[in-house]
Parts: C-alpha cells; sequence; structure tokens
C-alpha cells in the first residue's frame, strides 16, 4: 500500500515537472525567435543604411570645381547610336532633381528627320516666353530655330563616334526601317556595294549613311571633298563648345562635368538602350554585355575601310574631334584625368552593388519583372536593361530608378509632372515609371516612316506627324529644309547650309 502511494506521487510529481521543463522550453525557443527577428530588422535597417550612405555619401561631389556656377541651360544634340541616351538620362536626372524646365517634344523626336523648328517643342509660345533648362531629345540640328527656344547663354555639346561602329550599330537597330539596310543580306554585303543598296530618295535611308553629318543639318549626300568637311567641321564647332567622344565616354565625362560645374554623381551612369554585344576592352563601364556577334553584323577589314570611304564625310568629324577632343584632355592633364576617370568607375561600381541586381550585369527585358523599366525592343539584337535590388529604401530606390529608367518612359514622366492637365492618366506604377503611349515602339525609330508606320500619316503631298500637325511638304532627292517645319525655302545639293542651314 505504501509502495503504491509512493509510485502514485512519483507520477504526479513527473505529470508537474514535465509541464513546467516544456514551457521553460517553449519560453526559450520564442524568445531566441524574437531575438533573431529584432537582428533581422536591425541588420536589414543597417543594410539599407549603408546603402543610403553610399548613395548620398559626399563623394558623390566629386573633386572640387573651384568657384564656377552650374550650368542651367544646356543644349545636348542627341546623335543616334552614339551612347547618347546615356547622356541624356544624365540630364534628365540633373534637371528633375535641380527643378529646370524642359524643352520636350510633342511625341519622342523633335519632327525628326526634318530639321527643327521651334514649333516642335511642346508648350512653345514664341521665342524666350519660357525659360527652358534643359533640351536634348532627337532632333535634325538647325541653330537659328533652337536659339528660339533656349537661352543666349546655353551651353551646346554632342558627341560621335567611329562611323564603322556607328553603322554596325544602326545597321543593327535600323534594319527594318531603312530600305537600303532591309534590301541587304549582312551589313558586310552592304559595305561591298553600297550603291547597289541604297537610294537617297527613300525615305530613312538617311541612317545608312553618314548619319553624324546628317544629325548635326548637313547635307549626307554631298560628293566629299575636303574642302566641304572642313567647312562643316569648322561651323559645328563654331555652334558647339564641347564635342564628346564615345569610345572614351568616362574621359568625356570628366570633360562634361567640368564643363557643366556639375557634381560628380550627375554624370555617372549605366549604360542605356545598349544593345547586346561584345563587350569592348579597357572600360569598366556597366553596361556592356558579351554576346556573340550575328553574322549578319560580322565585317571584315576590307569592308570596314569600304564602310569608312562610304561614310567619308562622318569618318572627317570622327578624326578631327577625336583629335580636339585629346587636346582639351591634354589641357585638362593626362594624370588628372586618369585620376577623375578612377574616381568615376569607382563610384559607378558603388551605386552599381547598391542599385542593381546581379551586381549590375543588364538583362533582357524579357527578364524584368517591373514591366514599366523595360527597355524598347528593335531590330536584329536585344536591347538590355536593369533591375533594382530588392529592400531599397524610398529615397535611395528613387535614385537609383532614375539612373535605369528608359528614355521613352522618363520622357513621359517628365511630360505628366510639366503639362499634368495634358497628359493622360498613368496606371498605378510601382516604379514611378510614368506612362507609356501605346505608339511609343513606333515613334522611337523615326517619326517620319512612310505609309502610316511611326505615327505618320500621309495627305496628297503633306506629311504630318503622329499628332497630326502638318510638318511639311515632300520633297525630292538631295533636298534641304532651310526653315524647318515646312515654312522655309528649300536648297537643292550643296554642303554645310549657311543663314539657314543646320550650324552656323
Amino acid at each position: 500500500m505504501v509502495f503504491k502511494r509512493r509510485a502514485r506521487r512519483m507520477r504526479l510529481g513527473c505529470f508537474r515537472v514535465g509541464p513546467m521543463w516544456l514551457w521553460k522550453a517553449l519560453l526559450v525557443f520564442v524568445a531566441i525567435a524574437f531575438a533573431g527577428q529584432l537582428l533581422g530588422v536591425i541588420f536589414n535597417k543597417s543594410l539599407q543604411q549603408d546603402r543610403s550612405r553610399s548613395l548620398f555619401s559626399p563623394d558623390g561631389q566629386g573633386p572640387s570645381l573651384g568657384s564656377c556656377r552650374p550650368h542651367t541651360h544646356v543644349m545636348f544634340l542627341k546623335t543616334h547610336k552614339t551612347a547618347s541616351s546615356t547622356v541624356l538620362n544624365m540630364l534628365y536626372r540633373y534637371g528633375e532633381e535641380s527643378d529646370l524646365h524642359f524643352a520636350l517634344p510633342m511625341g519622342y523626336q523633335f519632327g525628326y528627320p526634318l530639321p527643327f523648328n521651334a514649333h516642335r517643342v511642346k508648350g512653345y509660345r514664341g521665342p524666350h516666353v519660357i525659360e527652358y533648362g534643359i533640351m536634348g531629345n532627337h532632333m535634325r540640328f538647325y541653330k537659328p530655330e533652337v536659339e528660339k527656344v533656349m537661352p543666349a547663354d546655353t551651353f551646346y555639346f554632342s558627341i560621335v563616334r567611329d562611323p564603322v561602329a556607328l553603322a554596325e550599330s544602326s545597321y543593327a537597330y535600323y534594319k527594318s526601317v531603312a530600305p537600303a539596310f532591309k534590301k541587304a543580306k549582312g551589313l558586310g554585303d552592304f559595305a561591298d556595294n553600297p550603291r547597289k543598296y541604297y537610294d537617297p530618295r527613300l525615305r530613312n535611308n538617311h541612317y545608312a549613311r553618314n548619319l553624324l553629318w546628317f544629325d548635326f543639318g548637313l547635307d549626307h549626300n554631298a560628293n566629299f571633298s575636303t574642302q566641304l568637311a572642313r567647312r562643316g567641321e569648322e561651323s559645328i564647332r563654331h555652334a558647339f563648345k564641347l564635342i564628346l567622344v564615345s569610345e572614351y565616354f568616362d574621359q568625356s565625362m570628366v570633360l562634361l562635368r567640368h564643363a557643366l560645374c556639375w557634381p560628380l554623381d550627375a554624370v555617372v551612369s549605366f549604360s542605356l538602350n545598349a544593345r547586346q554585344q561584345k563587350p569592348s576592352g579597357g572600360s569598366s563601364w556597366v553596361g556592356k554585355a558579351a554576346a556573340p556577334q550575328p553574322p549578319t553584323l560580322s565585317l571584315t577589314d576590307a569592308q570596314r575601310l569600304k564602310l569608312r570611304d562610304w561614310n567619308a564625310l562622318d569618318w572627317h568629324l570622327y578624326q578631327a574631334f577625336n583629335r580636339s577632343f585629346w587636346e582639351e584632355v591634354d589641357r585638362f592633364g593626362r594624370t588628372r584625368m586618369e585620376q577623375e576617370v578612377t574616381l568615376l568607375r569607382t563610384r559607378r561600381e558603388v551605386m552599381a552593388r547598391v542599385c542593381l541586381r546581379d551586381g549590375g550585369r543588364p538583362v533582357e527585358a524579357a527578364r524584368i519583372r517591373d514591366k514599366t523599366i523595360r527597355p524598347f525592343q528593335s531590330g536584329l539584337v536585344k536591347i538590355l536593361g536593369y533591375e533594382l535590388q530588392p529592400g531599397l529604401g524610398n529615397a535611395t530606390r528613387q535614385a537609383c530608378l532614375r539612373m535605369i529608367r528608359p528614355e521613352i518612359q522618363y520622357k513621359d514622366l517628365l511630360d505628366n509632372k510639366q503639362f499634368p492637365r495634358s497628359a493622360p492618366q498613368a496606371a498605378a506604377n510601382p516604379a514611378g515609371g510614368g506612362h507609356v503611349r501605346k505608339d511609343s515602339s513606333q515613334l522611337r525609330t523615326g517619326e517620319l516612316a512612310v505609309g502610316g508606320r511611326g505615327g505618320v500619316g500621309r495627305t496628297g503631298e503633306e506629311e504630318r506627324d503622329w499628332d497630326g500637325s502638318l510638318l511639311s511638304r515632300s520633297t525630292s532627292n538631295n533636298q534641304t529644309l532651310l526653315g524647318g517645319g515646312g515654312r522655309g525655302g528649300i536648297r537643292r545639293g550643296g554642303g554645310v547650309m549657311r543663314g539657314g542651314g543646320g550650324v552656323r
């Protein structure tokens, strides 16, 4: 009997002690879980703060610029296939952050490929009625009309590229737009006999010959002569204070930063609108992605020489401005340039780690989860974009987003801010990318495509832009509009347009 009572007490004791240890273990587990969660929150906040400090640190100001004052009136001639979309992104960012007024096109280009006309600026109400700070969308340059829009103290600059590399990019991007490229089996086939495929009377064939010369407002079909080429070069030098070189992009950004008196972060960028291609050596510019060169773009050394001959006016410009570019670097100081390029590249790498997934490697548009920041696709190769790092703080995310927002979406965003009443209502957009019009892909490759492509219709002999506004009456071969928008006279042939040409 005594034994049974003791056994019963032991069972009751075990029953009481068992739950007590269980509760203690449970409390320890809860405490550990809570501590882990708390540490995770602290770690995430610390990581966000570290990223924020990296992005908004004093390093973003760069080396001292002295007592200069930042330029707030800037005109950039956005030449085609020269890394100009990346430069335009810098201007968009600086202008947005500085609350400057943009001279924006009604579509996505200023009536291109016609010479620029001031009335192509959205909201334009006459010469100097509105103070514009930034102008940089595609146009065919015509300075008398630009001067009606931009203030007298405007800083003019542009960018050039080796015409062979430019031709490769142009062929890849405008293969379906330029008739000369459409007919050729590949770029090498075109280079072997360009006159077999090129008809100067056909619209959009300007993409196939002396495209730089054309964008500067000059007659790209003129027969080459040294005298003509030098006149064109001098007219450009007279109109522009700085000509950058695409192949030396980082050095160009250093010179531009000092010319504009802008902080370092204003010229730090990721490559935008870049096609998937073989990377060029010697540069750490984020955005170059390796991919096999498509067979249609392959060239022999002999074909490269033929393309330089075919684009002889562009080749002259490139050589001339490449020489003057390095003369400017010498005046700046080679050692000083190397130091500042190193600072710029280091800053870019820091910002890439903060902002971008996958170490900053660009990705195909279809792989970008946020559809509002997918780049527009055109031509034979894929145009790449970026994805943002997850978990960024709001201020950091917005700063990073500005750096990777594609050109079309950024233009729409600025348009909606500047013209809130006339802008279409944007859908809820987590990236803040703005509304993208359905016709943006058409307008991107040229606002004046034939037969309604590119948003342009034709009424008899008249040509109308995407919005139905009259641009001009059609012109015959090798003519240049002088007044822009169909208002000026017409000059046949010739080289540099004076007293009404692209540059003066």
